[in-house]
């Protein structure tokens, strides 16, 4: 039972920051677009430490993006990114290069450029279907970039200093 509550607390602790880092990211028009720098994608490196983190990261993302200009879809599709990144991110954990996870922190950035590289290109009114393979191009490119900075530029200095000071917050 003990383990249990600690799991939903850790979930929850999770979704509400995830929540609140993208809507503090969104206040500075970095949150949705082809061009984003979510700050919350730094906890994406969070599964490596805890299954805990999967539904966190998931309900979060459910929750930040119900503020989307893409509205329905991209609480879907934003939200099924965010879920197989995680699942990736979790499976891929014991995988490391000079005792960093990489490959746990390229999860993120993979999903998010493809599947929300194709949502936005998409959405877009009235373009041809050879507009929408470069709009998909660009954005994923884009949002790919963005994803990079963010996960691997603050998500393996976050891992590093969770390993390091805290990681005992997160033992089952």
């Amino acid at each position: 039972m003990k383990r249990s509550v600690k799991q939903l607390t850790v979930s929850a602790l999770i979704a509400a920051f995830y929540a609140v880092f993208t809507l503090s990211s969104s206040a500075l028009g970095l949150a949705y677009g082809p061009i984003q720098f979510r700050l919350s994608e730094a906890m994406t490196i969070l599964p490596v430490f805890t299954p805990a983190a999967v539904p966190g990261l998931v309900i979060g993302c459910v929750l930040a993006n119900l503020t989307s200009p893409y509205g329905l879809v991209d609480i879907c599709f934003g939200t099924l990114a965010t879920l197989l990144a995680a699942v990736c991110t979790r499976l891929l954990r014991n995988l490391k290069i000079k005792g960093l996870p990489v490959l746990s922190a390229l999860m993120p950035v993979i999903f998010n450029a493809v599947i929300i590289g194709a949502e936005i290109a998409m959405l877009m009114p009235d373009a041809t279907v050879q507009a929408k393979w470069v709009a998909f191009g660009y954005n994923a490119l884009t949002v790919g970039l963005g994803e990079s900075v963010i996960c691997l530029g603050l998500g393996l200095p976050l891992y590093i200093m969770v390993n390091k000071y805290a990681k005992h917050l997160f033992r089952n």
